[in-house]
């Protein structure tokens, strides 16, 4: 078996825990960095106390879950208002979806309702199927590095078959190259409407998954969500942005991300109302300040703490 030979599927499911049965023409997902955890939970001893020996306990298998972790780059579809290849992926990590068709894909947090996806793992033959996955995601801009959105994702357990690797069709997954983050590629970062030279951003979801393993009810819950935004910048003049007072203040300021260049290629993300936390130090590169500085994306009237755009 060649760790090289593997697929990825992924599908929005009708009925929770129901295989949706992907397929590797519309449901095929371009990934990196990829691991599993094919059978998560617990081995429960039975404690037997009257055998007239030593030896080691027998145990049960209990709580069993999976758990598929990747990357995929952060990049639109190639064309304006056609979802992403990972939007099913986004939708089951407690987003929903917004299409104006011909225009724009966007992203928003749900507190409610969350949907699950299917997905099929297979590696040379043998393939995972987790069912009624929910999870998370971690968004990152570098300088000079390939931006992606991190899933790792939790799903019920099944026991893993022999089945034919899937014909995969990756369509622009594979033929749009990323686009790095520089000056050309990513125009806009603002923070308070003030332009801030970016090092590294990291925008972390916060979705809290829970495995409930109950009787009669098995499932995979987002229980909380509470996102956090990382970066590193160039730091300015105090007179420019003072983070120790926005923070000492608890005052909130708007954040704008925009990645890509050309039209289905374009990623904004948007936080209306981001509070800073307390700055941690400075830090020194190349004889230059910058400042390692935490955001909280803070919801207003609910579900508004940040959009991802898509155009």
């Amino acid at each position: 078996m060649f760790w090289r030979n593997k697929a990825i599927l992924a599908k929005i499911e009708t009925t929770y825990g129901t295989d949706s049965v992907p397929t590797g023409a519309a449901n095929a997902i371009l990934a990196t960095d990829v691991q599993l955890s094919p059978m998560e939970g617990q081995d429960v001893s039975r404690e037997l106390d009257s055998r007239p020996y030593m030896g080691g306990q027998p145990t049960v298998a209990a709580g069993m879950f999976a758990k598929l972790s990747f990357k995929c780059e952060l990049k639109g579809s190639g064309t304006a208002g056609t979802a992403p290849a990972f939007g099913p992926l986004l939708r089951a990590c407690a987003c929903a979806e917004v299409v104006s068709a011909g225009v724009s894909v966007t992203y928003n947090r749900i507190s409610t309702a969350h949907e699950s996806v299917s997905l099929h793992f297979n590696v040379d033959g043998t393939r995972h199927v987790l069912l009624g996955a929910r999870g998370n995601a971690v968004l990152k801009v570098s300088a000079q590095g390939i931006p992606y959105l991190e899933f790792e994702f939790w799903g019920l357990f099944a026991q893993p078959t022999a089945v034919a690797l899937p014909t995969v069709t990756l369509g622009t997954q594979l033929s749009l190259a990323p686009q790095v983050g520089s000056s050309a590629n990513t125009p806009t970062f603002t923070v308070g409407g003030v332009t801030l030279i970016l090092r590294e951003f990291s925008l972390d979801f916060g979705n809290q998954v829970v495995p409930r393993m109950l009787i009669r009810s098995e499932s995979i819950m987002i229980s909380d969500i509470a996102e956090t935004i990382d970066m590193r910048v160039e730091a300015v003049a105090l007179a420019t942005l003072n983070p120790f007072s926005l923070a000492a203040a608890a005052t909130t300021q708007a954040l704008s991300l925009i990645h890509g260049v050309g039209a289905g290629r374009i990623c904004t993300l948007s936080v209306p109302t981001g509070q800073f936390q307390r700055p941690s130090g400075y830090q020194n590169q190349d004889g230059i300040v910058e400042w390692p500085l935490k955001m909280i994306p803070v919801p207003t009237a609910g579900n508004d703490q940040l959009t991802l755009a898509f155009t």
